[in-house]
């Protein structure tokens, strides 16, 4: 299955684009040729400009004080068990005290690199990575695998206390959702949401053998989703069957 997510606001929208960029990095530090070293530099720089937000570091913190509240109000519940919420409240102090203990941007000591900065100014022209224009560069990538990796798992550290409560929050933010079955009529969905309750995410899994790309809408009144798929001139249009799927709201 394909899970599509839409988020409801501009906050966990760029929980979510950070959230992909640190995955990626992830996977491509992973490898051993100079290529992928190559684009994980060039993702590190991506996350960087998305990190750099003034207020991304405040808003993950209200949102972990916020989650621990809610958690907190669990207590008196017979049905909740106390060590699994301890465990829980654990997870979110941790995280909470490691992000809100580091001072200024995670980005910072990378900024006050000269040579990362020098192949920064470089990505965005045209093959400005090229040979003659930064040979320290094309050094740096003829060296050993396990050394270019060493250099990359430092540069990234600094966004470790980020990453780790970047990803406990959207695990519950997904983790809260209760899964509903919807129906799309000629390939149109369209639901009322809740008066006082606000949702964070929503979740839409297909199936990737309907060869349907779904486009989703909407706000805190309201969502719609249009079912596309491609037309015999290979663009994208709406469907005219009904179907079925499975949709979270995650508040």
């Amino acid at each position: 299955m394909i899970i599509y997510e839409y988020p409801f606001n501009e906050r966990v929208r760029a929980y979510l684009r950070l959230e992909y960029l640190l995955r990626r990095l992830d996977v491509l530090l992973q490898r051993d040729t100079d290529i992928d070293h190559h684009f994980a530099i060039t993702t590190l720089f991506e996350v960087m400009d998305v990190a750099s937000r003034s207020d991304l570091k405040t808003d993950l913190l209200k949102d972990l004080e916020r989650q621990r509240q809610q958690f907190n109000a669990y207590r008196d519940n017979p049905m909740i068990s106390v060590d699994m919420l301890d465990k829980v409240i654990g997870q979110i102090d941790a995280a909470h005290a490691q992000l809100r203990a580091q001072n200024g941007k995670p980005s910072q000591l990378l900024i006050e690199n000269e040579w990362l900065m020098a192949i920064r100014n470089r990505t965005g022209i045209p093959g400005g990575t090229c040979t003659f224009d930064l040979p320290s560069y094309h050094a740096w990538l003829h060296a050993d695998s396990s050394s270019r990796r060493a250099d990359l798992q430092g540069w990234t550290a600094s966004f470790a206390p980020l990453a780790s409560a970047l990803i406990l929050l959207l695990r519950m933010f997904r983790d809260a959702g209760a899964p509903q079955r919807i129906a799309t009529v000629r390939g149109q969905f369209q639901q009322n949401l809740p008066q006082g309750r606000v949702y964070q995410l929503l979740r839409l899994k297909i199936d990737p053998s309907a060869n349907l790309v779904p486009e989703i809408s909407g706000n805190r009144l309201m969502i719609s989703i249009r079912m596309l798929q491609k037309t015999e001139s290979g663009q994208l249009g709406l469907t005219t069957q009904d179907g079925q799927y499975e949709m979270v709201l995650c508040a």
